[in-house]
């Protein structure tokens, strides 16, 4: 009869259980890395996917302007629905308030109405920090009235004297103008305060919260004078013709006494005519795979410009097409 030591090396149950001990050290060290790819994946079919943060999937949140809500609710709502993993976020904030939050790290995404100057960006490479800055659009201010305000045209001259509160009262109507406009800190304010160089607040002007609320107040209000972002009012459906939103008037707006009247069509703001045009901008200091990157591509790629040619705004990437009317 063979008997077998345990203590005997050349047994064959004790090299049984070292290849089984091998086996699990083999597994020990092994485990860690398993849990890292176990961890990192987010898709049912694929156990190895890499992220849960990729261009087309995940969860991201975005600081955007007041002004370009509308813009912005239609683009996230097509995006989420070709990626149905992605799940964006929108915060809609004022200006002043979003780049501060960008500055304390508060928000990595933003949605404005300019990019950043190079002392801002100069500041952002001292600390660190890599801004990578996108034109998605061009848009524009548009000044409302009362349909039954007669005085619906303005030079910007006219309108700087307005603002400076040196032209109180309507020609036409005989009756103070009030100023109305969404925010002190909005990218609409801070256009006009630029533009003009305006020091502070004149006394007929006035915030409410939001541009729908400078449009409800212009409805009820027939010596107001309304400045929302173009992007409210414009027709989402049509982009050859731009309807406007019934109860308001869009005001004509000309350069100087020389130059004509334009209203904020698309065409106008391509070319520059119309005076108070400006850009849509977004800026990311999230990572360049993560779904705020995507989204990003997703508003510079086709269908992104194509939502914003039918919010009739200007496509910063796709060509528009421009039409001359003749009348005889």
């Amino acid at each position: 009869m063979l008997f077998l030591d345990p203590t005997d090396y050349t047994s064959p149950l004790k090299n049984k259980e070292m290849k089984i001990n091998l086996k699990l050290n083999y597994f020990t060290l092994l485990l860690p890395l398993i849990l890292v790819i176990l961890s990192a994946c987010n898709d049912d079919e694929n156990p190895f996917a890499y992220s849960k943060d990729t261009h087309s999937r995940g969860a991201t949140k975005i600081y955007i302007e007041e002004s370009f809500k509308p813009l912005f609710d239609t683009s996230i709502y097509t995006f989420e629905s070709q990626f149905p993993r992605g799940e964006i976020k929108p915060v809609y904030k004022s200006e002043g308030d979003i780049i501060q939050a960008f500055y304390d790290n508060k928000i990595k995404t933003i949605c404005i109405s300019r990019d950043f100057t190079s002392l801002e960006k100069r500041e952002l490479k001292k600390a660190q920090v890599e801004v990578r800055s996108d034109k998605i659009a061009e848009d524009a201010l548009a000044l409302i009235v009362h349909p039954s305000n007669p005085d619906s045209i303005l030079i910007l001259s006219e309108l700087k004297d307005i603002l400076l509160g040196k032209t109180k009262q309507w020609p036409a109507l005989k009756t103070p103008i009030n100023i109305v406009f969404d925010n002190e800190n909005s990218a609409n304010y801070f256009y006009l305060k630029r533009l003009f160089n305006l020091k502070k607040v004149p006394v007929n002007m006035f915030a409410v919260k939001s541009n729908a609320e400078v449009i409800s107040y212009v409805k009820e209000n027939k010596n107001a004078l309304g400045i929302i972002g173009l992007n409210w009012i414009s027709d989402a459906d049509d982009f050859d013709a731009l309807n406007f939103v019934n109860g308001i008037t869009v005001m004509s707006i000309a350069k100087d006494e020389t130059t004509s009247y334009y209203k904020p069509f698309a065409s106008y703001i391509y070319t520059k005519e119309y005076p108070l045009s400006r850009e849509i901008w977004m800026i990311n200091k999230a990572k360049k795979a993560g779904l705020a990157a995507g989204f990003i591509l997703f508003m510079k790629g086709d269908k992104g410009q194509l939502i914003i040619q039918k919010s009739a705004l200007v496509p910063a990437n796709s060509p528009i097409r421009l039409i001359s009317l003749e009348t005889e």
